[in-house]
Order: structure tokens, then C-alpha cells, then sequence
């Protein structure tokens, strides 16, 4: 009733007002304009990002790369073994004033801007970066770390060349140009000569026109206390989407967060929502409802220190005892249960034959070789996250139970509010406290590099594996990773990826894949362009509107 009270009243902690143009849902606020900078919590700030902003490449609906900002660029090495990338820029690219002109200082100056933010890590792969790094980590004078900025491996040969040094050979780059925000272009001609507290200014209180934007939109206005952004068309961009029969661009756009946001759609006060419950999801399916296949792999993780889960057999017979099929079957409209970490989508993903020798669900196997095992007498914990979401962790998790239970193995439940905290946990013995875990992995660019890097020795797994054998395998795992980052050839990486994931998934089986899950929305019919892509962002670069006006709200 509360709810409905709300709404009826148009306004309050539901976060409607009776605005003109489109207005979304959003399952969170931005947490910074500054692209540069940036935060931490990153994902929360990609809808206004993509929306306002390009980088120097793009991908096509097939994940291969091709040229966004960037109309060409030449790739070279040298021979000390960096990379050098010469990138070409567009000349006919304007910021949203319609007179500041692109320049390759744009993206001198975002990068060094980057190298100083909240996730200057990101950029480590720049030549000189390190330096950089471990100079602000000692607090050095601003003058020496001036200095080394000036040396890393971004420098804009004249107005339209940009040259990007690499310290080593690393053929997700380009890549990450298109999708990372930290890599996107700042108009360093209105940053020059201001201080930072005048910088910070600028992307904190958007206002006249600024901050410029070089995408469809341009942010207008960001009302904190009232979790909304309102974006507004950019006639100067040069990405404007072509526009089909009878239809129009989006003039005003708002970003809201609610905590009702599917009754605001269903009275028609929001025209784009996301279904983030699973419940809902196994209901009635509305007409409107949509549909994204994510680049994202959600995944059973096991405890390799803790008896009797240290045993690599073990897990690989665990994995072995799931029914993918039988897990997802009738939990959502559509489902992709998989045994594999990588996508089939990605480019480099495992082939057919690669994915059969991977273990897959072989019950009569796991179950002799499950038989006797020491340890398997107690119950074993698995532990998943709290509340609603896309993802039916539930009953995934009760159904896991009762598969695993078919081949002896008894599995208890614990859903916890704190689950990171709690997979961290160690006993009083040393290993972590968990014994199974579930989690979702997405990718944050269309490159199998990405799938890994968690299960590297610095990544955030806690499954222990680093300590399995001496370490010798995940020695052995970085080794292949680093080596296919290297590799220039498309095939021999795509071979080498897949040896690493042999390591990871068969040899030591950390974890085992059980579904690549997709996103789910709805949005009016009036609404085109406007989806969600798979690394799970709001997408609004394409967004166009049919119809009379008055049927936008």
C-alpha cells in the first residue's frame, strides 16, 4: 500500500516528477562525472559514461574491435620487446560545444589524469606507469611525479597522432580502449590552467553546457539528494545513431533510482526498467519483457586447503556430479547452462573439443570416484550471497545440493549478507572457512584475459590454489596467461587461453562453470536503441524514439 501511495503521489522517495523525455531506472547512482578519476565502484557510473562519452576503438555485435575515435592505427614492437601502437584520430569529431575540436592532448591528459585517480592501477600496462605508481604510493613532491608522468608511454605526436608505448606486448589492449572509461579522451583545452579543487568543480557541477561530452548525450544536470542525472541530446556529436522511418532522437533523458521502479513502469511513469528478481522472472512472461546475453560465467568455487576439497580428484569428481541442464531447468525464461569458463561469444572462447574434454556432468563416474573418499563424511558448507537478484542463486543452490547429495555428498546451506567477508574468513587452522562458494564473473572487456585475471595469484578468488603443489601450477598458469597476452597470432592465443583453462577448470579444478547468465528488462515500444550490453551496462548510445511525443513520459 505504501508503494502505491507513493506512486499515486508522483513524487517522494520514489523518485518520479513529472518531467518531459524518457526516464530510467537505474539499479544505482553515479558515483562520479570524472571518467578520469573515477572510483572503485565503477560499474555504478558506466550508463552515463557510455552514454556521454567514445574511446579510441569500438566493438561490433560479434566482440571484434574496430575504430571508434580512432579511425586507423599501426602496431609495432621494439627492441627492447615494448608495444607501440600509432593511433590516427578522426578529424571531424567535435565536443559538445561544437567548436572544441579532439585532440591526441585529450588523451594525454585523461591518461595522466587516470594514472593519478582512484584506479590509477588500471593503467599499469603504460610504459613509465610503474614509476608512477610507486611514487605516489611514497608520497613524492608533485614536481618529481610531474616528471614522471612526462615519461610514460602516451604522447600525442601532433593534433590527430597519438603514440601509446607498452611495456609489454599485450593483445587485449585494444580491447580494453573500447570499453574501460578510464582510457576515453578529456577536453584538456578547458582543464588547462585549472587547479584540481577547479577540476573536480567542473565534473562535480555540471552547468552551461559542460562537462563536454563526444557521445549522444551530454549530462545537464546531477541531483544528488534526489538520485537522478538528466541528459540531454548532443546535436554536435559525431555518434549520433542513424534514424530509421518515423523516428526521432531522445531529447531528455533521466537516470533515476527507485525502489519501486517495476510499479512506476507498470503505471507508465518509467519507460525502462530492469527485472532483477528471479521470482519474477518465473511468472508470466509480459510481452515487453527483453533479453541480453551477458559475456559472464556463474560458477561453483571450492576451498582447496580444506580436506577434503584439497584434493584436486575430489573437486574434479564434484564437478563431474552437476547436471547444468537439470540446475537451470524452468528457473528463468531462457537459461545457458555451461561447464566452461569462457563464453561461446567471446572471441578466443574454448572449441567444441576443447569444452568436451573439460569435466562435464558424468554421474556414474563422479560417483565411483567419490565412493570412500576421506573427509566426505561431514557436512560441507556452501555459502552464497543475500537477497533478490538476476541470478536464481537460491534455487541453484538448493538444487546443487540435492545433485551433489544424489552422489554422497551431503551439502549444507549458508546465505549470508556478508558473503565476501565470509569467503575471506579463515579458521583457527589457517584455510578459509568455506567450502564451496557461489559466485558470477563478468567481463569487463570482450577479451578471454579477462576471465582470468581473478584467478591469477594477486586476484580476489580465496580459493587458496596458489598454495596447491608448491604453487607450481598456478606458476604454471600465469605463465600460459602471460604468454597468450604476448602472442600476436590470433589462434596460437586463442591455444593458449585454452591450456590455461585446462589448468584452472580440469587439472586443479578451482572451480566449476554452471551457466553463462543473461539480463533481463523492459522497456516501452516506443523506446528503440536502448539495451543492455553483455558486459551488463545500461547501453543508450543508440537510442532513438517513434512515435507522437506525448507518448514518451
Amino acid at each position: 500500500m505504501l508503494a502505491l501511495v507513493l506512486v499515486a503521489a508522483g513524487c517522494g522517495r520514489c523518485g518520479f516528477q513529472p518531467d518531459p523525455g524518457v526516464k530510467v531506472v537505474v539499479p544505482a547512482m553515479p558515483t562520479t562525472l570524472d571518467w578520469s578519476y573515477s572510483d572503485p565502484t565503477s560499474w555504478a557510473n558506466y550508463p552515463v559514461m557510455l552514454a556521454t562519452q567514445r574511446g579510441l576503438t569500438t566493438l561490433a555485435p560479434d566482440h571484434s574491435v574496430q575504430p571508434g575515435l580512432a579511425e586507423r592505427w599501426e602496431r609495432s614492437r621494439t627492441a627492447t620487446g615494448q608495444e607501440v601502437y600509432t593511433f590516427h584520430l578522426r578529424q571531424d569529431v567535435r565536443w559538445s560545444d561544437g567548436v572544441t575540436p579532439l585532440t591526441a592532448q585529450d588523451f594525454v591528459t585523461g591518461w595522466h589524469r587516470a594514472l593519478q585517480g582512484r584506479e590509477r592501477g588500471e593503467m599499469a600496462d603504460l610504459v613509465g606507469a610503474d614509476e608512477v605508481l610507486v611514487l605516489q604510493e611514497q608520497g613524492a613532491p608533485p614536481e618529481q611525479l610531474k616528471a614522471a608522468l612526462a615519461r610514460t608511454g602516451v604522447e600525442a605526436l601532433d593534433p590527430h597522432t597519438l603514440r601509446v608505448t607498452l611495456a609489454r606486448p599485450r593483445n587485449y589492449f585494444l580491447a580494453r580502449l573500447a570499453n574501460v572509461y578510464l582510457f576515453f579522451p578529456t577536453p584538456s583545452a578547458v582543464l588547462a590552467g585549472r587547479s584540481e579543487e577547479e577540476v573536480r568543480d567542473y565534473f562535480d557541477r555540471p552547468r552551461d553546457g559542460h562537462p563536454l561530452a563526444l557521445g549522444p548525450f551530454r549530462v545537464e544536470s546531477w541531483d544528488r539528494a534526489g538520485e537522478r542525472v538528466r541528459l540531454v541530446h548532443n546535436p554536435h556529436s559525431a555518434f549520433l545513431p542513424p534514424l530509421g522511418p518515423g523516428e526521432r532522437p531522445a531529447p531528455v533523458l533521466t537516470l533515476m533510482k527507485s525502489e519501486i521502479g517495476p510499479a512506476l513502469y507498470a503505471r507508465g511513469r518509467v519507460d525502462f526498467v530492469f527485472v532483477d528478481s528471479a521470482v519474477a522472472l518465473q511468472g508470466r512472461r509480459p510481452d515487453d519483457l527483453q533479453q541480453e546475453p551477458l559475456l559472464s560465467t556463474y560458477f561453483l568455487a571450492f576451498n582447496t586447503e580444506r580436506p577434503p576439497l584439497n584434493r584436486p580428484e575430489v573437486r574434479r569428481a564434484i564437478a563431474r556430479a552437476i547436471d547444468r541442464d537439470a540446475l537451470m531447468k524452468g528457473l528463468l525464461p531462457a537459461a545457458r547452462p555451461s561447464h566452461v569458463l569462457l563464453p561461446p561469444e567471446l572471441p578466443g572462447a574454448a572449441t567444441p573439443e576443447e569444452a568436451e574434454r573439460l569435466p562435464h556432468f558424468a554421474p556414474e563416474q563422479a560417483r565411483a570416484e567419490l565412493a570412500g573418499v576421506p573427509g566426505l563424511d561431514r557436512p560441507l558448507r556452501l555459502v552464497y550471497r543475500a537477497g533478490d537478484s538476476f541470478v536464481p542463486e537460491v534455487a541453484i543452490a538448493e538444487r546443487l545440493a540435492a545433485q551433489l547429495a544424489a552422489v554422497g555428498v551431503k551439502v549444507t546451506l549458508d546465505v549470508r549478507s556478508d558473503f565476501s567477508a565470509e569467503v575471506a574468513r579463515r579458521t583457527a587452522e589457517g584455510p578459509r572457512a568455506y567450502d564451496f562458494y557461489l559466485r558470477r564473473l563478468g567481463a569487463d572487456y570482450a577479451h578471454p584475459n579477462t576471465f582470468f585475471t581473478l584467478f591469477e595469484r594477486s586476484g580476489l578468488h580465496q580459493t587458496g590454489w596458489e598454495t596447491q603443489k608448491g604453487g607450481e601450477p598456478m606458476d604454471r598458469f600465469e605463465k600460459l596467461l602471460d604468454e597468450a597476452d604476448a602472442e600476436p597470432d590470433e589462434a596460437r592465443s586463442r591455444a593458449l587461453y585454452g591450456q590455461a583453462q585446462a589448468v584452472l577448470l580440469d587439472e586443479m579444478a578451482v572451480i566449476a562453470p554452471l551457466y553463462h547468465p543473461d539480463r533481463y528488462f523492459r522497456t516501452r515500444a516506443s523506446l528503440h536503441g536502448v539495451d543492455v550490453d553483455p558486459f551488463n551496462f545500461l547501453s543508450l548510445r543508440e537510442l532513438r524514439l517513434s512515435g507522437t511525443p506525448a507518448e514518451v513520459h
